[in-house]
């Protein structure tokens, strides 16, 4: 079932008694919980409830949704991290489903809620034929991806919870949807871009629709249209959106549209020396994702903040597509041409541009 599907149904009154929410956009899966909660506080004012799964076993949880509450009539209960109800499996095993430890195992940590046995599913199931009247229980699996290397995972739980009718699924926009999305909440929030600046929004956010969501709320209160040379000022991810076209074109040994973004760098009058350690960053963390074999910005994020990196979402997901497009011995010749770009602008030459352009046609032969 898709996110609209599923606003459709409550928007007509009806709310399954038990909903599995899967995948990692959140957007789409806050506008569901955002539509469930108005829905609740209409017909009887419930505020909503959440329990973590870390926390709780699923036999519990099942145990508390029989119990009738004694103040309403009616409960909206969300369940955080469900995924961690599924049985653990073998590091061996777990090899085939993924490279990283997210699915648990010998070194996993045990939570007071974690993995349900045999008994703990047959009760959901007959929890599930015979749900308490006014109890909506919604099951949120949100922290792995529904495409690409983490589709594996989220099948287990798609399979695990097989019992449950109502799935709904949260993918990730493309850009072309997310730009679709994007000019929708403009029109309703009366903020005016161009087309240049709209694209370029996208492309900075990485078609991110809940965080463009916030930067267009932000963009409102700017009260006048905005272009494609003001949006950097106003949205500071965009001020990286050409470096990160930079890295692209590299990626794909373009010359010919690595110097015009390198062009349009200087045009924006960015200073090379800070855009080239920007560089430096990017190859090393994606040389260490490579390393390292982590599989998606998800896994990338996890890993560099276990070491205590700051590392968020869209930078992630910049690490992530570096990885795929330089091998390892690309990196790492990528970062030897880097520090000889870097050594060069710390010594006597007439130009930086022309320190960055000779680096630029050496990345690319």
């Amino acid at each position: 079932m898709t996110p609209s599907q599923f606003l459709a149904k409550i928007k007509k009154g009806d709310l399954p008694p038990v909903t599995l929410f899967l995948g990692q956009e959140g957007y789409n899966r806050r506008r569901c919980r955002d539509a469930l909660i108005s829905a609740a506080a209409i017909s009887s004012g419930v505020e909503p409830e959440t329990i973590d799964a870390n926390e709780t076993a699923l036999a519990s949880i099942v145990d508390d949704m029989r119990s009738m509450s004694l103040f309403a009539s009616e409960r909206l209960v969300f369940v955080t991290n469900a995924e961690v109800a599924m049985p653990r499996i073998s590091r061996t095993a777990a090899s085939n489903v993924s490279d990283d430890d997210d699915e648990g195992g010998d070194d996993a940590p045990v939570a007071k809620g974690g993995s349900a046995s045999t008994g703990e599913i047959a009760l959901l199931e007959a929890y599930l034929k015979s749900p308490t009247p006014g109890v909506t229980l919604v099951l949120e699996a949100t922290r792995w991806d529904l495409d690409g290397d983490e589709k594996a995972k989220t099948d287990r739980v798609r399979k695990f919870y097989g019992a449950v009718n109502e799935v709904v699924e949260f993918r990730k926009f493309s850009a072309d949807e997310a730009r679709v999305e994007m000019d929708r909440i403009a029109r309703s929030l009366n903020v005016k871009l161009e087309p240049a600046a709209a694209e370029t929004l996208v492309e900075a956010l990485a078609a991110d629709v809940a965080r463009i969501a916030v930067e267009l709320e932000k963009l409102s209160l700017y009260g006048k249209p905005i272009t494609a040379e003001e949006l950097p000022l106003l949205v500071p991810d965009a001020r990286q959106s050409t470096i990160f076209a930079l890295v692209n074109s590299l990626g794909r040994r373009d010359r010919a549209k690595s110097l015009e973004t390198l062009d349009a760098l200087v045009r924006e009058g960015e200073y090379l020396p800070l855009a080239l350690t920007f560089l430096a960053g990017q190859f090393r963390m994606a040389l260490v994702a490579r390393e390292a074999n982590l599989k998606g910005a998800m896994a990338i994020q996890s890993h560099f903040q276990r070491f205590g990196v700051p590392m968020w979402g869209s930078r992630a997901e910049q690490v992530a597509t570096t990885a795929a497009k330089f091998s390892t011995p690309q990196l790492e010749r990528g970062l030897k041409l880097i520090f000889e770009a870097d050594r060069d602008l710390r010594g006597a030459r007439p130009d930086d541009r022309i320190v960055i352009e000779n680096f630029v046609v050496k990345l690319c032969a």
